[in-house]
């Protein structure tokens, strides 16, 4: 099996090779645009933290400084972090409100812990989303040849690459002669026929995608800029609407022009993730197939919910940083693990776009892109949330993983089915949170070191540290957010985190991701401040110093100013 896998890789290498030769300049700037889109790096992997500060790994031999640093700081386990895990929260019965919009049968689960559809009717309005099935009188006779198509396709028992090609354009013919499918052909074609399922697969998410009208009846919100809100669903739910992204039946969901009705949110449908072959995708459509694979399987099909909460923090509850009396929060710094493994259980940060999911759809493979590929259920998000805003951000409940994985960009690559084993809480929701924050964009790397801008990132930080659900919060499984192509200063980005963390009152798990470096450097002033009693405000004087010093001289190293002026008169 494994070299059956390493044969099929290889054929699929030489079909890309010869793509990218036939039009080198279009790789070239395609690739270039989706690095800038999105802020994911490839170090952009990271882990949980513990109490004051602390190091998984033991220090070599030979560094007596940072053996004793070791010995007297206040070190805490991983497994000393605080997670989901332990112990249940009472969440109390699974409610709707204003704030808060559930697509299943509430007083059913409630009493019998049965998930069915919750009645309601379809709204084709702007501040709802827009459905394929809906009955409006436009949207109407295009549903009806949507059906007709799928319809056809499910009761195949095998479909080609070609059948799904000309049903997605049959109902979406302005795209003919833009939209490609190679990328989807040549996963078909060097797959090796023993390992190829996807021809008895599209009938089965044709099926699946045509259930929408009986899966979805209650109309969806979309969670729009300056309002906090929350839509809960079921996973069956999920992969109902999934399946029609697949193939492509969202109405005005084909152009992101500025003046588009959803120029403000991502793209949904698929056709960007089937055409413009790229070995990253090729790798992407494993695992989206896979997920596919297991959501139409009596057997394997998940039985639970997820939320999806946009928050928004107010100004009035934007902390006067410079006056913050928080002390440091418990610290747990590693450069080994992934967030998504080792920092299971604790708020797992998303280092994302601010349109949610950044490339995905596309060639983009960093951080953000690999945690929606191997927990495809983050992609609907796409479909209701619209462009975050500085001071908000959304949080993500109950997702499930599917797939394993290795590498990144590049060097990404499907590593096979992953078997989520997450318990469940008292709303069936795994116990896995994600949250997605967008950091700056920074053309110029001196520019973050502007305090209008370290503000901004600290509120955003801390709008979703801050917790919102009035229970217990897991500590943060973090690392470099912001730093690949958002030009992030690590070091910067790190201090930034633990502030917020501090003020929101939550441990910080911090994964730098193979960087040994910066492990050391940031247990080593983290020892320092937290020793000498440093709080969030005096922390921030310290950066409003170093802001002219940077501008002053970029060499200058923020660690090193910190060590050296962190006992000023000023700052205290």
């Amino acid at each position: 099996m494994k070299s059956q896998k390493h044969n099929d890789s290889s054929q699929m290498k030489e079909a890309l090779q010869h793509d990218t030769q036939q039009n080198p300049q279009k790789e070239k700037e395609k690739h270039e645009k989706e690095q800038h889109s999105n802020d994911s790096t490839n170090q952009d992997s990271f882990l949980p933290s513990s109490s004051r500060i602390c190091s998984a790994e033991n220090v070599k031999d030979g560094q007596a400084e940072c053996q004793q640093k070791e010995r007297t700081s206040s070190c805490c386990q991983l497994k000393d972090m605080r997670r989901l895990q332990h112990g249940d929260m009472k969440l109390g019965p699974l409610r709707f409100n204003k704030r808060h919009t559930v697509l299943i049968d509430v007083d059913t689960f409630n009493s019998q812990r049965k998930i069915l559809t919750q009645k309601g009717r379809d709204l084709w309005h702007s501040d709802f989303v827009k459905m394929p099935c809906s009955q409006a009188t436009h949207q109407k006779s295009r549903w009806d040849v949507i059906s007709k198509k799928l319809k056809s396709l499910a009761s195949k028992k095998t479909a080609s690459v070609k059948d799904v090609e000309e049903a997605i354009i049959k109902y979406n013919p302005k795209y003919k002669d833009q939209w490609s499918f190679d990328a989807l052909h040549t996963l078909d074609k060097n797959t090796h026929d023993t390992e190829n399922y996807y021809k008895t697969l599209f009938p089965k998410i044709a099926a699946l995608a045509l259930k929408l009208p009986s899966f979805v009846n209650k109309a969806i919100p979309l969670l729009r800029k300056g309002q906090s809100a929350a839509i809960t669903m079921s996973q069956v739910q999920i992969s109902c609407l999934l399946a029609n992204a697949f193939f492509c039946t969202f109405p005005h969901r084909n152009t992101s022009s500025p003046n588009a009705e959803y120029s403000g949110y991502p793209s949904i449908n698929f056709n960007s993730l089937f055409g413009n072959l790229s070995r990253r995708k090729i790798e992407k459509l494993r695992a989206i197939m896979h997920y596919f694979k297991e959501v139409t399987d009596e057997s394997t099909r998940p039985k639970g919910l997820v939320t999806f909460e946009r928050e928004c923090l107010s100004y009035t509850d934007m902390p006067t940083w410079e006056s913050c009396k928080a002390n440091l929060s418990k610290l747990h710094i590693t450069s080994e693990g992934q967030i998504e493994l080792e920092g299971k259980g604790m708020l797992q940060v998303d280092f994302a776009n601010s349109l949610i999911g950044g490339g995905v759809l596309g060639s983009g493979l960093l951080q953000e892109e690999i945690l929606f590929v191997i927990n495809p259920e983050l992609i609907v998000a796409r479909l209701f949330t619209e462009k975050l805003e500085d001071n908000e951000c959304l949080i993500i409940t109950g997702s499930q993983q599917f797939s394993s994985y290795s590498g990144f960009g590049d060097s990404f690559e499907w590593a096979g089915p992953y078997e989520d084993q997450s318990e469940r809480d008292e709303w069936a929701r795994r116990k896995t949170k994600i949250l997605a924050i967008d950091a700056m964009n920074f053309r110029h790397s001196v520019d973050q070191y502007r305090m209008r801008h370290i503000t901004r990132e600290l509120n955003k930080a801390y709008c979703g540290f801050k917790g919102y659900d009035g229970h217990e919060n897991p500590d943060i499984a973090t690392g470099k957010w912001g730093c690949g192509a958002f030009n992030g200063d690590p070091q910067l980005k790190a201090l930034i985190q633990l502030m917020a963390a501090a003020k929101a009152k939550r441990g910080l798990a911090f994964f730098t991701f193979g960087d040994e470096n910066l492990k050391q450097r940031l247990q080593r002033i983290y020892d320092l401040m937290f020793a000498e009693g440093i709080t969030v405000g005096t922390l921030y004087k310290l950066l409003r110093d170093f802001s002219p010093a940077k501008h002053c001289d970029s060499h200058v190293d923020l660690f090193d100013f910190i060590e050296k002026n962190r006992n000023s008169k000023s700052h205290l």
